[in-house]
Parts: C-alpha cells; sequence; structure tokens
C-alpha cells in the first residue's frame, strides 16, 4: 500500500483537475484499510517533499480516529513515537503543525486512558528548548490540546500559566511569543475555575507588548487574538482587569482610531488584491478593537468611570461617526456604525458621564463645515437618547434647535439623520418631546417632501415615533397627515410604501376614532399589498398586515366584525410563504383581531392556534463561525471526509441568530396569551399546549421571547381561572397552574438577567395579587419576599452587571422601569394583607429607603415616597411606627421642582395623617406650610393642587381641632372641584360633607361657594354617583337648615347646575 499511496499523494497535489479528482478517489478506497496508517505515518517521515509530508499528516488526522482502537499496541507507539519525531526534526512548519494536529486528536483517546504518560513531559521539555521551532511547536499543540485533553492539564496549571508568561516575554523569538499569546487564548477560553482564571490577569501587559509588536510588522491577524483574550476577560464575572482595563481602553482606542496602520503594512503587500485585504482586515481590526469598548462599557461600565476613561473614550468614538463609508450604507463593520454602538452602550450604563461630552461634541460639530460632522452631531444625540432620557429632557430646546435646523441641511446625509435622531426622541423622550408638537410636526411634514428617498424614508420613520404616542393633539394635522400619506402609499416605491404603512399605523392609533373616515380608503389600499406573493414584495405584505391589524383597533369591532374574514383569509394564506417577518406580523394582526373581537374570535381559534404552535416549535436557526485549520484549505486537502468529524470539535469562535425567527417566536408567544385571554372557555383545547409552550419559553436564550412568555402566563393563568371553575376537579387544576406560574414568575425575578423581564414579572405578580388575592400567594411569601428583598438591595442577578471594580456607592443610576415595578409589590402586599404586612414590611423598609438618600435622583424619591403613601394606606395602623422616619422626606418631597414628586407627596402626607394616630398631630404645623403653595397660582399642576386637597381633607377628618378651619377652609375650597385626579374625591367630598351635616360655623360661613362647587360636582361626569351622592347629602343639609335663602344661590347658577342640583332637594 505504502508504494501506491505515495504516488497518489503526488497525484493528489498535481494542478490537473481531473488527476487530483481520481487520486481522491482511490485515497478514499484506501484509506478504509486500517493499514493507511503506517503507509501514511511512513509518508510524514520519508517524503522527499513537504507538501507531500503535510498531506500526509493532514490525511492522518481525518482518518486517526477511525482506525486508531483497531491498531497494535506497538503500531501505536510507532505512530505516537513518529509524531514527535516529526515535531522535533522536521524543517517545514506546516508539516510541524499538521503533525501536532495528529497529536492533538490522537491526545484526546490516548491520554485519558494513560496510554500516552510521555506526552505532556515531553511538551514541557519542548517548550524550554533552545531551539526557537520546538518552543514554537510545543506551544502551539498546547493550544491545540486544550480542546481535546484540556482537563488533563488542571494539575500543571501553575506551572503552565508560568511558562506561558514567559514565552509571552521571550526577547529572541516573535514566533514563540505569537504561539504563547495564541495558547493564553485557548487556555482562557477552556478555564472555568474562577482561581485560575485570576491569575492571568498579570498577562495583560505582555499580552499588549505582543500585541503591539504584531501590529507594527504587519501581523494584525495575531493582535485580533489579544482581542479575544479580552473579550474572554471582560465577560468573565471574576474580577480580572483590575487597573489594566485603563491599558487595554488606550490599546482599543488606539487601534481603532489610529490612521497608520493601513499605511504600516502597505509597503509590505505588492498586488491590489493584497492591499483590498490588508485594509479590509485592518477594519475588521479597528471593528473589534471599538467591540471591547463596547463590552467593557456593558459588562464594567464602573471600571470606566473609576478610571476616568469615559470622556477619553467618546472624544474618539463622536469623531468617529463622521468616518461613515458611502460605499455600503449597510456595513455593520463600519466605524461609524461600531461607534454608534459603543456611544449608546455607553449612555444606558453611564448616562450622567456620558450626556455632557456628547451633547458639548453635537454642539460643535453642528456648526461643522464639514457635512460628515453635521451629520454626526444629530446622529450622537438619536443614539444616545434611550439611555440619556432624564438629561435629554432637561435640554430638549437647546436639542431640538440643533435636529430641527439639520432637518433644513442642504446636504442629504445629515437631513436623514436628522431625521433619524427625531424617531430615536420620539421612542424614548416621552412624554416631554409630545409637548412640542407644534413646532416638531410640521418641519416632519415637511421633510416628507424631500427629494431624497433616504430622507423620505427617514422621515416617516421619525413621523412614525412621533405620532405613536401623540393622543388628541394629532386631530389638527390628521388631514394634512393623511392626505401626504395616503398619495405617497399609492405612488411611491416599495421601501417608502413599507415606512408609510408605518407611519399611518401610528396615525390610526393616535387619532382612535377619528381616524375612521380614512380606514375605509386605507382597507382597499391594503388589498392589493395582502396578495403579494414575489419574495421582494413579502417585507410590504408583512408591514400591511401589521397596520391592517393597528386600523381594526382604531375602527373597532362593530365596524370590522362584517368585513373580517377576507383579510383573516389572505393572512392565513400568507403564513405559507416562507418570510418569517411576515409570520411575524401575522401573529399581530390575529392579536389585535382577538382583542377587538373578544369572544367572537373563536371561530379563528383552529385557524391560527397551530400557527402559533408552529412559529413556537421553529428550530431557532443559529448560525455558527468556525474557527477551522488552514491545513485543509491548501492545495484542497479538504477533498478527503474526515471520519473524526463528529468527534472533533473545533473552536467556535462566533453565534448568531437569525433574529427574524426571535421575532416571530416572540409574537406567537404573545398571541398565545393573547387568544387565551379574549376567548377563555373557548380556548380549552389548547390550553395545555400553550402552558407547557410558555413554561419552556419563559426559559429561552433570548429575553424578548421570555418577556411574551411572562406577559402570556399572566394571560393563561386567567384563562385556565374562567376555564375550570367549571370542572369537577377545577381547583384543584387551577392551583397547579398557579403553582407553575407564580414559581416561574419568582425565579424570574432573582435569576433572570434581563431588567425588563423582571419587571413584568413583578407586575404579573401585583395583578395576580388584585385579581385572586392573598389566598393566591399565600403560599409563596417567604420566597416573594426574599426575592423581594434581593431586588430592593439590588442583589439580583439582573442587576449584577459590573463585579470587576469597587461599586461607587454615590452611583444611583438602576433601571427605573424595575424598581418602579418592584416597589408596586410592597402596596400590592399591603392591599391584600392589610394590617397583617406589619412584619414584612419590617423587613422591606430600610433596604427601601436607601434610594431616599440625598445622591438618588428625583424619580428614586417619588418612587419610595408613592409606595410608602400606598403602604400607609393599605396597611392603616402599623405605619404610625414609621411616621418620624418618612416625614421629614415627604415634607422635603411637597417642595420638589418635579410635580410627579410634589403629587406624590401630597397623597403620602395625608396618608400618613390618616392611619398615623397621635404621632402624624405634632407635624401638622409643618405639613400645612408645605401645602399652602401647593394651592396657590404658583403651582401648574392640577393633579398636584388635587392632592394636596385630598391631603388636607384628611386631616381635617383625623384631627379638625389641629387645623385652623377660619384660615384652611377659603384657601381649600377655592381649588374645588377637583380638575383631574378623582380618586381623591371620595376622600375630599366626604370631609366637607361630614363638615357641613355637623354644621361646622365655618364652613356654613361659605355656603354660597359650597353651593357652586356642588353645582359643578353633581354634572361632572368624572365623577362616580357615590361621590355625588355624598354631595347630594350635604346639600339636603344646607336646604334643611337654611331654606329658602338657598334659592338665590340657584338663580345665580346656569339652567343646567341649578336643575341638576335641585334634583337632591329634600321633596316636599
Amino acid at each position: 500500500m505504502a508504494q501506491s499511496l505515495e504516488l497518489l499523494l503526488i497525484q493528489f497535489l498535481m494542478p490537473d483537475n481531473d488527476a487530483r479528482r481520481q487520486a481522491e478517489e482511490q485515497i478514499k478506497r484506501l484509506a478504509k484499510d486500517p493499514q493507511v496508517v503506517p503507509a501514511l505515518i511512513q509518508h510524514l517521515r520519508t517524503a522527499k517533499t513537504p507538501n507531500v509530508r503535510q498531506l500526509a499528516a493532514v490525511l492522518l488526522r481525518k482518518k486517526i480516529t477511525g482506525h486508531w482502537a483497531k491498531l497494535s499496541p506497538q503500531l501505536k507507539h510507532l505512530v505516537k513515537q513518529s509524531l514527535i519525531e516529526s515535531i522535533t526534526i522536521e524543517h517545514s512548519p506546516p508539516v510541524r503543525r499538521a503533525s501536532a494536529n495528529v497529536v492533538s486528536i490522537i491526545a484526546k483517546y490516548a491520554v485519558p486512558v494513560g496510554e500516552w504518560p510521555e506526552l505532556l513531559p515531553f511538551l514541557f521539555q519542548c517548550s524550554q528548548s533552545a531551539q526557537e521551532d520546538h518552543r514554537e511547536v510545543a506551544l502551539i499543540l498546547f493550544s491545540s490540546l486544550t480542546e481535546t485533553i484540556g482537563s488533563a492539564f488542571q494539575p500543571h496549571f501553575a506551572d503552565l500559566q508560568a511558562l506561558l508568561l514567559k514565552c509571552l516575554q521571550d526577547e529572541t523569538s516573535n514566533r514563540v511569543r505569537i504561539a504563547a499569546l495564541k495558547a493564553v487564548g485557548s487556555f482562557l477560553e477552556f478555564t472555568n475555575d474562577g482561581a485560575d482564571v485570576v491569575r492571568f490577569r498579570e498577562f495583560i501587559p505582555s499580552i499588549l507588548n505582543v500585541s503591539r509588536q504584531c501590529l507594527a510588522s504587519g501581523e494584525e491577524d495575531v493582535a485580533v487574538i489579544a482581542f479575544e483574550i479580552f473579550d474572554e476577560l471582560i465577560e468573565s464575572p471574576a474580577p480580572l482587569l483590575g487597573d489594566s482595563v485603563k491599558s487595554i481602553v488606550q490599546f482599543s482606542l488606539e487601534v481603532s482610531s489610529s490612521q497608520n496602520l493601513e499605511s504600516n503594512t502597505r509597503h509590505q503587500v505588492q498586488s491590489d488584491h493584497d492591499i483590498y485585504f490588508i485594509g479590509f482586515f485592518l477594519f475588521w481590526m479597528a471593528y473589534v478593537a471599538i467591540q471591547i469598548i463596547s463590552w467593557l462599557a456593558k459588562y464594567k461600565s464602573n471600571s470606566l468611570k473609576k478610571h476616568k476613561l469615559v470622556v477619553p473614550i467618546l472624544q474618539v468614538m463622536c469623531p468617529l461617526l463622521a468616518e461613515s463609508n458611502d460605499a455600503d450604507e449597510d456595513d455593520d463593520l463600519a466605524p461609524d456604525r461600531a461607534a454608534a454602538e459603543v456611544i449608546d452602550t455607553m449612555a444606558l450604563s453611564l448616562s450622567k458621564h456620558v450626556f455632557p461630552p456628547v451633547f458639548e461634541f453635537a454642539s460643535l460639530s453642528s456648526q461643522n463645515a464639514n457635512p460628515k460632522y453635521r451629520e454626526a452631531s444629530v446622529t450622537a444625540l438619536g443614539v444616545i437618547s434611550e439611555g440619556c432620557v432624564e438629561w435629554m429632557k432637561d435640554k430638549m430646546e437647546p436639542i431640538l434647535q440643533i435636529v430641527l435646523g439639520a432637518l433644513r441641511d442642504p446636504e442629504q446625509m445629515v437631513r436623514g439623520a436628522a431625521s433619524f435622531a427625531l424617531g430615536q426622541f420620539a421612542e424614548h423622550l416621552q412624554p416631554e418631546i409630545i409637548s412640542h408638537y407644534e413646532s416638531v410636526l410640521p418641519c416632519i411634514l415637511n421633510a416628507l417632501e424631500d427629494t431624497s428617498d433616504e430622507v423620505k424614508e427617514k422621515s416617516y420613520y421619525a413621523l412614525a415615533a412621533f405620532c405613536e404616542n401623540m393622543g388628541e393633539e394629532i386631530l389638527p394635522f390628521l388631514d394634512p397627515l393623511m392626505g401626504k400619506l395616503l398619495a405617497a402609499l399609492q405612488n411611491s416605491p416599495r421601501n417608502l410604501q413599507e415606512t408609510c404603512m408605518s407611519a399611518i399605523g401610528s396615525v390610526a392609533a393616535a387619532a382612535e376614532h377619528a381616524f375612521i373616515p380614512y380606514a375605509e380608503r386605507v382597507l382597499e389600499l391594503l388589498k392589493t399589498f395582502m396578495v403579494l406573493t414575489n419574495d421582494e414584495d413579502l417585507r410590504s405584505r408583512a408591514r400591511a398586515t401589521e397596520l391592517l391589524g393597528i386600523v381594526a383597533m382604531s375602527v373597532g369591532r362593530a365596524r370590522m366584525e362584517p368585513i373580517l374574514p377576507p383579510y383573516i383569509e389572505a393572512a392565513i394564506s400568507g403564513f405559507g410563504l416562507g418570510f418569517s417577518e411576515l409570520r411575524e406580523y401575522t401573529h399581530g394582526f390575529f392579536s389585535n383581531v382577538a382583542e377587538i373581537l373578544d369572544d367572537g374570535f373563536k371561530q379563528y381559534l383552529p385557524h391560527v392556534v397551530p400557527l402559533a404552535f408552529s412559529s413556537c416549535n421553529l428550530d431557532d436557526g443559529s448560525a455558527v463561525d468556525i474557527d477551522g485549520s488552514d491545513d485543509e484549505n491548501i492545495n484542497g486537502f479538504g477533498g478527503v471526509s474526515s471520519d473524526d468529524e463528529a468527534h472533533y470539535e473545533p473552536r467556535v469562535r462566533n453565534i448568531s441568530i437569525r433574529t427574524g425567527v426571535l421575532d416571530e417566536k416572540a409574537a406567537a408567544t404573545q398571541a398565545l396569551g393573547l387568544f387565551a385571554l379574549h376567548t377563555k372557555n373557548s380556548y380549552t383545547p389548547y390550553l395545555e399546549e400553550s402552558l407547557k409552550i410558555l413554561v419552556r419559553h419563559s426559559g429561552y436564550f433570548h429575553e424578548d421571547v421570555r418577556l411574551q412568555a411572562v406577559i402570556s402566563l399572566k394571560h393563561i393563568l386567567t384563562a385556565a381561572h374562567a376555564i375550570l371553575q367549571s370542572c369537577n376537579e377545577g381547583p384543584v387544576k387551577a392551583r397547579a397552574v398557579l403553582d407553575t406560574v407564580m414559581n416561574i414568575f419568582i425565579k424570574t425575578m432573582t435569576e433572570d438577567d434581563d431588567k425588563e423581564v423582571v419587571a413584568q414579572a413583578c407586575m404579573s405578580i401585583v395583578e395576580i395579587i388584585k385579581d385572586y388575592g392573598y389566598i393566591a400567594i399565600e403560599p409563596y411569601m417567604s420566597l416573594l419576599v426574599d426575592a423581594t428583598l434581593r431586588l430592593l438591595r439590588e442583589e439580583s442577578a439582573c442587576q449584577q452587571s459590573d463585579n470587576d471594580s469597587d461599586i461607587d456607592e454615590d452611583d444611583t443610576e438602576h433601571d427605573e422601569v424595575l424598581m418602579d415595578a418592584v416597589s408596586d409589590l410592597l402596596p400590592a402586599f399591603a392591599k391584600s394583607m392589610g394590617p397583617h404586612f406589619a412584619p414584612i414590611f419590617a423587613k422591606l423598609f430600610d433596604p427601601l429607603m436607601k434610594f431616599t438618600k440625598s445622591s438618588c435622583p428625583p424619580q428614586d424619591q417619588t418612587m419610595v415616597v408613592a409606595c410608602l403613601a400606598e403602604v400607609a394606606q393599605d396597611m392603616g395602623a402599623p405605619i404610625a411606627g414609621y411616621v418620624d422616619r418618612v416625614m421629614p422626606l415627604v415634607l422635603k418631597e411637597l417642595a420638589s421642582s418635579e410635580a410627579t414628586n410634589r403629587r406624590n407627596a401630597a397623597f403620602c402626607v395625608g396618608e400618613l395623617c390618616k392611619n398615623g394616630g397621635e404621632l402624624s398631630f405634632k407635624y401638622y404645623g409643618d405639613i400645612l406650610r408645605g401645602l399652602y403653595p401647593l394651592f396657590g397660582d404658583s403651582e401648574p399642576d392640577d393633579a398636584v393642587r388635587d392632592n394636596a386637597a385630598g391631603a388636607v381633607a384628611r386631616m381635617i377628618m383625623v384631627h379638625p381641632q389641629s387645623v385652623p378651619l377660619n384660615q384652611v377652609l377659603p384657601v381649600f375650597l377655592k381649588v374645588l372641584p377637583l380638575k383631574e385626579d378623582h380618586e381623591e374625591s371620595m376622600a375630599v367630598y366626604s370631609c366637607v360633607s361630614t363638615l357641613v351635616l355637623s354644621s361646622n360655623p365655618q364652613i356654613l360661613s361659605l355656603v354660597p361657594e359650597l353651593v357652586n362647587i356642588f353645582a359643578r360636582v353633581v354634572v361632572s361626569s368624572d365623577e362616580t354617583c357615590e361621590v355625588k351622592a355624598v354631595v347630594g347629602r350635604a346639600f339636603s343639609h344646607l336646604i334643611s337648615v337654611y331654606g329658602q335663602q338657598i334659592q338665590p344661590l340657584l338663580s345665580s347658577l346656569s339652567p343646567a347646575h341649578a336643575n341638576a342640583l335641585a334634583a337632591f332637594a329634600p321633596k316636599s
């Protein structure tokens, strides 16, 4: 075999394709015989040309797994000895590397069973050889062996780390330093033990030195390994970086902003192809460097802050926004895209540190003569709008001045970026941005007429985002808006039609029933999109399906139900066209229809539920990039199949998921919940399978799917409760569903790493308590309290984003939505438990009060005050024990510059007085002084004034002798009737009625004011019948006291008011 195989190997390397194919077929046949192993070993040792020796090693690696167990001990020894000789004696580096790869495969089977005890000592000896080649190949083997027998190295880990560090610092060989760098990357990827990983911290300076040397010599592909190592270190929960963060950031900034890298490398290459390749690789290097900074911002944000790196990073990243690549605007590797990602990530975690330098950059760059800098100016503002919400809301005027000015810029790229920024503002800067609609909407309308289709497309996006959160403010603009949008929907290219449909959807959602006059025309136009089947048109069909559901919501059941069947039929037929985005929007359409039809949707369940099931059970479509060996791509060596393909696991470098499938899964998961919620008993056949899917999706790897699962689990619980009530074993089965759902929610609170998912779990638990009371949560109360405590202490998984440095105690940035949801749990407990909540509240009080430190933002302060107010309201008397600790905070909040804070403080002070007993009496004077400004003309917010009135009413009802009624009542009555917060109505009007019914002389001196107030209350559509009855009793008492003296007061009222009030007068 040996002689014939030699000829075949030589023939395989010939340039003649036919000859190569013939050789490949013959090699495949021979390779089935175990004797191919000694034959290949012979050629590895004796073949005259390196290419043949290398090919022999490559084929041996491919076939050794299938034959190894069949070889005799003597032959196995020969193979191992020959490979060691090849590694130590071979002069050709490619042959040595190919032999090392075979060693790695054999070691996977031989080392664990003790068949190759001399391998590791040989490698250690080799790595300390005087010969550069030996040191290099030993490091290469150490690197590859981690993937096959990594556990065998663990007893020697300390020695290995010392060896690697020494080799990284090898002053005589660049090749050894590079091999050591690669080995460090391999070992770090394999190592899981925290103590072992921490030791790599001291490697960082040497890694940086080797990387800089590689860049200087044009070996950028090696320098990339350093970034992969940094990536591993950053993602590790262990504190690996320490003070090296500063060096890593500086190196990353050098690479990402360097204008010299390409010139340092160009002189080494000759052809245009080489120059193109080098240019692309340098482009990739810059991207990887920027990504490292992005990961640091995400996982180690406190480190960036501690080492004062935020401003230096932004000073590099912001100008990179002006480095746009006109050739390919959709290139995610482009420096401007990568820089935007870094800025966005930093804004989300370090908003108060990010906003000032970015705003400064935007202000200066908006005046730059270079249009790319003007574009970067508004892009930067758009990018930070999600993270820097509170800071940007305070600067809305100057920010809008920059962006609206850019919308009129002569350069298309600047106008497009301005439209994008406005869309971002509309998404994130609510509700403040809406108050500027009079200046913003006309500018967007003008941009819809832009000569550039790109600007038009982004303007439709801005319009869609802006209108989505509008209400009746949109009505004056409705006709011109719809005129332009309908014309565009008929006459524009497909891409503009798609964004146009999004804009129409937002307008419809904002206008609600006012959209009805336009609905018929829109629905007619949508018919043409709902039958598109060409691949290039399916995105438009998806948008049309989405818009159809939104229009249906605006128009309502009565108008839509008769005309729905053909649209639903079209939506179902579109499901089979193989386009994930269309399926996603189809689920959304069905969800909207279920919401408007309610029980009328049950006829469609047999058709739509299986579609949702199929989407939920879709394969995720993971796409994995593998770091393969170069050996098999040289001279076509990859043509021969490998027996080891099922066993050999090359290193996974990158995992990406088709986001379309994720979005589809999320939409289908949402649909299942809404179908169950709105059809209840009719959903019985699908309940069990839906619950299984939602339980599975609650632990899904992507947060979007988990979020929808958590929402839908609450809906499924509601449906199950309705369905199982009529069953024989209903209570038992309903409790089993509740048990499943509650355990998932509690686990989510502590273990899920996404804040929005955790917030939703908290909100769902609050809803369960409201729906079913304390009896539903009693078995879980201990776990619930522990989970709530962990969240208040910011110790849950979703709150552990940075363990690499000392936490700044003065830093209070956290997710407002999450903490609002957590703080809502306490009032829910209190409402369900009443005074029995007191022992639990005692545990939660101090962690809650942590958010009232002076360094905390206003939204934290008011979150706590609102929580305390509701707890006081429902827990009752036990709140007295906290009055002295809470009252100073609440009095301070009465003078807050934020209306929400003043409103919550007024509500809280009233509840503390109502339930705080005698301990609150001593504060009455301070409270009245704090409330007084809220009754004056200087208070711009009606809801604040209403809550102030509610507080005074409660104080009077509890201890009127502590209130100087002669001074307070005129001020109090002046702000009545209530204007906005009618939840205060019962407290306020009960107080007034009580004073009247007791013939209190102070209130009776104000009868004209009372009659006027009562008249406006009884005609108000905002007040309940119960409130009007309270007012009616007070008015009847006035008539009984004053008789005909009331008549002139009634005559001064309008007929409607007088007649409404007269209806409460006693009948003679």
